[in-house]
């Protein structure tokens, strides 16, 4: 059994949690990927759908002290506390993704503005 986890019910619950938390944070990425894409394509309503729903994910993060409330529960079921502890993503993804998501979110936004004024 890995070490940190109790017990087979941890280890399945933890396995349980992470491929949640991994398909949350696919659909997430994905909406923040699209942004740029449904702008090009002039679908603006559709832009401002994914940034509203990934700005709710957003609220959620500001109000969790920036974790994702997946975390707290998945760090009931291990002592493991590496980047990824919690998610199915490499190490490198997991504590970077913040900052690598936030600048793409951001960057969407400001191109989505900029294709709904330019028309």
């Amino acid at each position: 059994m890995p070490e940190g986890l109790a017990n087979e019910n941890d280890r399945t619950a933890l396995v349980a949690i992470k491929v949640v938390h991994t398909i949350a944070w696919a659909i997430f990425a994905g909406c923040i990927l699209a942004i740029p894409l449904a702008s090009l394509q002039g679908w603006h309503r559709v832009a401002a759908w994914l940034i509203v729903i990934v700005a709710g994910e957003v609220f959620v993060l500001v109000v969790n002290q920036m974790r994702c409330p997946l975390t707290a529960v998945a760090a009931r079921y291990t002592e493991d506390r590496r980047d990824n502890f919690d998610i199915y993503l490499p190490e490198w993804l997991a504590r970077y993704n913040k900052h690598i998501f936030g600048t793409f979110y951001l960057a969407g936004i400001v191109f989505a503005v900029a294709c709904w004024v330019g028309g």
